[in-house]
């Protein structure tokens, strides 16, 4: 047993561990949601992001790691809402959130409302920020789009709910996403998605990487981590105290964990390392991080989350 305090909580659910994955890694099977489960350097699973129906998402190729990260536009593939639905409603002795992401807003409402209709009581995930399917937008990027949706959600839906988040540039669209999200009471905000549509270029080959979008793809890894660590600060100086901050994006080391925390980082979750890696890489950020937090003098993550120093 650990002699640090790395505990965390959204909506009273404690996580004995501060580590997830990234939806969308490690987690499109139950198998692969098992083995995260019970590792223990995990704290909880997420759920692949379920569309109603089960999607096989783009043509490969459609992940490519780059030196410095990844680009991927994978489309949403998954197993569909029946059957994620069916695995959170298991027990489980960690904690499960169920991601889920319509084509829509109306796909939106109906997956929501049956998961309002079911026995499922765990935490739920409303992604509104998958920039890969081909055709369809980001609804995050709609601030009137989004605060419709979430008028007519939390018109019924009365269950513990969460939202992910694509990254923002832009602190003006910090004050305004905030303005919306505080509006309603949400669980917690999971940030940042990949951002969107990148580009990478074969020079031997003279081409483009992945197949779908003529190339373009979502960017994940060490190349976003300070966009992400932007949006993590900025979403927790602005959000209410009762929405917590997931973080993601970007992490590949324990300092990199380190600064999640110090930027207001409830959990952090890992994609692209984890790909890379595999489900190993949980006990080596445990005890990279737990090597700073000894050599700094603290014992929990509550002795530094949030308190990153300004000059």
């Amino acid at each position: 047993m650990s002699k640090f305090d790395l505990t965390g909580q959204i909506n009273g659910v404690p996580f004995d561990r501060l580590f997830l994955n990234a939806s969308g890694v490690h987690c499109q099977s139950t198998t692969e949601l098992d083995e995260l489960l019970q590792d223990e350097f995990v704290g909880g699973a997420v759920t692949k992001s379920a569309t109603l129906e089960k999607r096989a998402g783009n043509p490969a190729p459609r992940y490519y790691e780059l030196a410095n990260g990844s680009i991927n536009s994978m489309g949403l593939p998954n197993n569909g809402f029946d059957y994620y639905i069916q695995y959170v409603l298991q027990f489980h002795a960690k904690p499960t959130i169920l991601s889920v992401a319509g084509l829509s807003a109306d796909d939106d409402i109906q997956l929501l409302n049956q998961i309002q209709d079911s026995d499922y009581q765990g935490l739920t995930e409303l992604n509104l920020s998958c920039p890969n399917v081909i055709g369809k937008p980001q609804m995050a990027y709609d601030f009137e789009g989004t605060q419709a949706l979430l008028q007519s959600v939390f018109s019924f839906f009365k269950k513990p709910l969460g939202v992910k988040l694509p990254p923002y540039f832009d602190l003006v669209h910090f004050d305004q996403i905030t303005a919306i999200l505080n509006q309603f009471p949400l669980t917690h905000v999971n940030s940042i998605n990949s951002i969107g549509n990148g580009l990478w270029v074969d020079v031997a080959s003279e081409s483009v990487v992945i197949k779908p979008k003529g190339g373009f793809g979502g960017l994940g890894g060490k190349m976003v981590l300070p966009t992400a660590l932007a949006n993590v600060r900025a979403l927790r100086q602005r959000l209410n105290d009762s929405i917590k901050v997931i973080g993601t994006g970007g992490v590949q080391t324990g300092a990199d964990v380190f600064a999640h925390i110090l930027c207001g980082a409830e959990l952090v979750s890992i994609g692209t390392q984890l790909q890379a890696e595999g489900i190993g890489v949980y006990h080596r950020l445990t005890n990279e991080l737990e090597r700073i937090m000894a050599d700094k003098g603290y014992t929990a993550l509550a002795d530094f989350r949030g308190k990153l120093n300004t000059i």
